[in-house]
């Protein structure tokens, strides 16, 4: 039984930084991806930003390029979400997401090919 858990979550003030985390535990990732995903009123469910488990290739959405940053620690089965210049809009519950294939690129920007997810961690940016 593969498990995610989020931690890190909270009310920042614009501008501030925060770093989410992410624990899995119940399998040894040896390929693969996790990804960091959000949700707001307005989105269901918005790709922020994923991991190759093998390399550490990285690719992220526009939206959060060049603030938010994405890595992993193999031997601690986590993976990690550097936020940075947070902004009210960034207010959302934020998921992560493993995926126990390898697929092209795009595909880990759908949510449907991620096979276990976590409970989600409220962040809130304050204006």
């Amino acid at each position: 039984q593969v498990q995610l858990v989020e931690s890190g979550g909270g009310l920042v003030q614009a501008g501030d930084s925060l770093t989410l985390s992410c624990a899995a535990s119940g399998r040894t990732f040896d390929k693969g991806a996790m990804a960091w995903f959000r949700r707001t009123p307005e989105k269901e469910r918005e790709f922020l930003a994923v991991i190759r488990w093998s390399g550490g290739v990285t690719y992220y959405a526009d939206v959060i390029m060049g603030r938010f940053t994405i890595s992993r620690d193999k031997a601690k089965n986590a993976v990690y979400l550097q936020m940075t210049s947070l902004k009210p809009e960034d207010t959302a519950v934020y998921y992560c997401a493993a995926a126990k294939e390898d697929y092209m690129r795009n595909f880990y920007y759908s949510r449907r090919y991620y096979d276990w997810w976590g409970q989600g961690t409220q962040v809130t940016v304050s204006s």
